[in-house]
């Protein structure tokens, strides 16, 4: 059974990451500052119970790669009290913060004030909320005005689902884990995105059981930065375990965050990127990679490394490096996981007894098609069957369609490497809401 709400929205957010909350951000800004005639109405609708980012990650002391500056508004709005520097002020640590000295604070503080800023926008989201399905919904003119979004919602009558109207929709739906083929999760079997929530269960079990040895051996899989903290957590999590790192390259390769290469972030090199021939996009993506893809900061690296070197010394190695190497296959057993690794310059092989098997290989854009439904056959695609996508973030749709969909993520190929990351979070959302509202005012002049 089907609820129909019958208000029009303009725009309708799908997911609500820290993208869509700072397109939310911008849009309460704006509504705060115009006459109600003026106001975009906006909603999102997010899955999750509550607002969450890469919650199975959160490691104590684990701090961000960009500096607080590039938080949901500063960039757009420098002025704007949602700032970070306004969340720790209001938390009573903005004097706290300042004698730390650092551009770079914890990844659970960044947490918290994102936790903070959604609190503040929640009435414009509903959470624990699954899009099914979306609808192109015609005019009398036969053009495509609207989007019908059928979402499962918990006050839907009878587990039903409820149906919204919008002028436009802004997908910021995130990535999905990445596992290599063949691989299938299981207690024993993860990805890096399930490591806190994992490590605390087996902590409990180990002391519901009475018993120190939770886990004997972990393998972890990927050479970036999320292997590299997966592999020093687990490390301390477990102090007697061997915990082994699995990866192709002869070592963790150094995070590039020097200042000139840091300009590819740069709201400007959006638009150089946007305008550039395909084989120019190409080379600026690869020349750049190691800003962000398979790459580790230097100090984790040099920690790694120190902590393998004192247990040489002590002669005791629970830390392994297991470079130039690949897993060949795993066979599950009731008690363990047998993961065959290939060291690649000699072809020799080892199988290593295993409690844990970690997967850190990245993620990938999810498929549009499978919450817009018919909506995603309206996407114009390039020669390469992507979306094509204009500079505001607006995917290009088939004539006669009036509504619009935009997007924030899944965009690398338009809109380089920041399409993912938070570095023009503000930027963007800032880039979307100018559009969108570029488009109420001319509707409402025709």
């Amino acid at each position: 059974m089907n609820t129909p709400r019958t208000e029009i929205h303009d725009v309708l957010g799908i997911g609500f990451g820290p993208s869509n909350l700072a397109l939310a951000i911008a849009v309460e800004e704006h509504n705060a500052a115009v006459p109600e005639d003026r106001r975009i109405r906006a909603a999102f609708l997010e899955r999750q119970p509550r607002f969450g980012w890469h919650r199975g990650m959160l490691i104590d002391d684990a701090t961000m790669q960009v500096s607080f500056l590039k938080d949901l508004v500063t960039m757009r709005n420098p002025t704007s009290d949602y700032s970070f520097l306004c969340y720790l002020r209001e938390q009573g640590r903005l004097v706290d913060f300042l004698n730390a000295k650092t551009l770079f604070p914890l990844r659970i503080e960044f947490h918290d004030y994102f936790d903070w800023a959604a609190a503040r926008v929640a009435h414009l989201v509903d959470y624990s909320t699954e899009v099914v399905s979306v609808e192109p919904v015609t005019g009398p003119d036969g053009e495509v005005h609207w989007f019908d979004v059928v979402s499962r919602d918990p006050d839907a009558p009878g587990n039903g689902t409820v149906v919204r109207r919008a002028r436009n929709l802004c997908v910021a739906v995130g990535l999905e884990p990445h596992l290599p083929p063949g691989t299938v999760r299981s207690d024993r079997v993860w990805h890096t995105s399930e490591l806190l929530p994992r490590v605390a269960e087996l902590a409990e079990r180990a002391e519901r059981a009475e018993t120190s040895t939770a886990v004997r051996r972990a393998v972890v899989l990927g050479a970036g930065q999320s292997a590299a903290e997966a592999v020093d957590y687990l490390h301390r999590s477990f102090p007697q375990a061997e915990v082994c790192a699995v990866f192709a390259k002869y070592g963790y390769t150094p995070a590039d965050d020097s200042p000139f290469a840091n300009r590819i972030f740069d709201p400007e090199a959006v638009d150089l990127y946007f305008q550039s021939p395909p084989a120019v996009k190409q080379a600026l993506f690869d020349y750049h990679r190691s800003t962000n893809y398979s790459v580790v900061d230097q100090e984790l690296i040099e920690s790694l490394y120190a902590t393998r070197y004192r247990e040489r010394v002590q002669g005791r190695e629970r830390l392994r490096m297991l470079n130039v190497s690949r897993i060949r296959e795993v066979t599950e057993l009731q008690d363990r996981l047998d993961v065959t690794v290939e060291f690649l310059p000699t072809g020799d092989r080892e199988v290593l007894s295993a409690d844990l098997l970690v997967h850190a290989t990245g993620y990938r854009p999810r498929d549009l098609s499978t919450f817009l439904g018919d909506a995603a056959k309206l996407c114009l695609r390039d020669e390469a069957d992507a979306v094509r996508v204009g500079r505001d973030h607006r995917a290009e749709l088939a004539p006669g369609t009036t509504a619009g969909i935009y997007l924030q993520g899944g965009t690398e190929h338009t809109h380089g490497i920041t399409s993912t990351l938070l570095s023009n979070t503000a930027v963007r959302a800032g880039e979307i809401f100018e559009s969108l509202r570029s488009r109420q005012l001319s509707a409402s002049r025709a």
